[in-house]
């Protein structure tokens, strides 16, 4: 065989530092379009992201020549920028240092893409979906 084939699918979960309560719906209107754009630039299929006022979920298809480290790190870094430098926000937003990334089956994407749409019907804090971030 003299190609590869490679389909990693990667759920991951990043908080507000501090866990504050800042991401508003006004701010995911300009924030949710922003990590869709980032992630394309970087080869990943977004498939979806969504959260509450203190986190994120993101189900994304990893890029082959990219580690997840690495394209978290470039997520993080570059919207929390972005809603630094355009004001998003009246305070100085920042991401807490850690992260959660689990891989997921092919199988599984369809029930991962479902659990994050629903996020802000069950309204569970971090601690509550088993997270310490």
């Amino acid at each position: 065989m003299s190609h590869s084939f490679y389909n990693v699918w990667i759920h991951a979960v990043f908080a507000t530092k501090e866990r504050q309560a800042l991401i508003t719906p006004e701010l995911e209107e300009d924030l949710y379009p922003f990590l869709y754009a980032e992630f394309k630039e970087l080869g990943c299929n977004l498939k979806i992201v969504n959260g509450l006022s203190d986190h994120v979920h993101c189900l994304f298809m990893l890029d082959a020549q990219k580690s997840y480290a690495a394209v978290m790190k470039q997520i993080k870094g570059a919207s929390s920028h972005y809603i630094n430098q355009h004001n998003l926000i009246l305070e100085k937003f920042a991401w807490q240092k850690g992260y959660a990334a689990f891989s997921i089956s092919k199988s599984e994407v369809d029930n991962i893409h479902n659990y994050i749409k629903n996020q802000k019907l069950k309204q569970e804090s971090l601690e509550e979906e088993g997270l310490k971030l």
